[in-house]
């Protein structure tokens, strides 16, 4: 069993930088890829950034790309998203996951206010 926890999202103007967390308890996810994942409101939830176990390649979706960077640590068992420049529609409730694995977090809220 695989717990999930995000943290590190608030309300945030236009133009600023929020950084995401996301620790891993339970059986270990190192060996994990990794995603962050959004979802706003009346939309589905998409992949956002993926990261491999090794930490050496990342894959970024076109609308964060060049904005958002994702790394972890997987001695200390956490993924990190840091977010800047947002905008008003990065606004979602971001959740990471273990790809392939089920496991999801709760999801932490990023609201970006114009």
């Amino acid at each position: 069993q695989v717990q999930l926890v995000e943290s590190g999202g608030g309300l945030v103007q236009a133009g600023g930088s929020l950084k995401l967390s996301c620790v891993a308890s339970g059986r270990a996810v190192s060996n994990y890829d990794m995603g962050w994942f959004r979802q706003a409101p009346g939309k589905e939830r998409s992949l956002i950034a993926r990261i491999t176990w090794t930490g050496t390649s990342t894959y970024y979706a076109d609308s964060v790309k060049g904005r958002f960077t994702i790394s972890r640590d997987n001695a200390k068992k956490t993924l990190y998203l840091q977010m800047a420049s947002l905008k008003p529609e990065d606004t979602a409730l971001y959740y990471c996951s273990a790809i392939g694995s089920g496991y999801w977090g709760q999801g932490t809220q990023v609201t970006v206010s114009s």
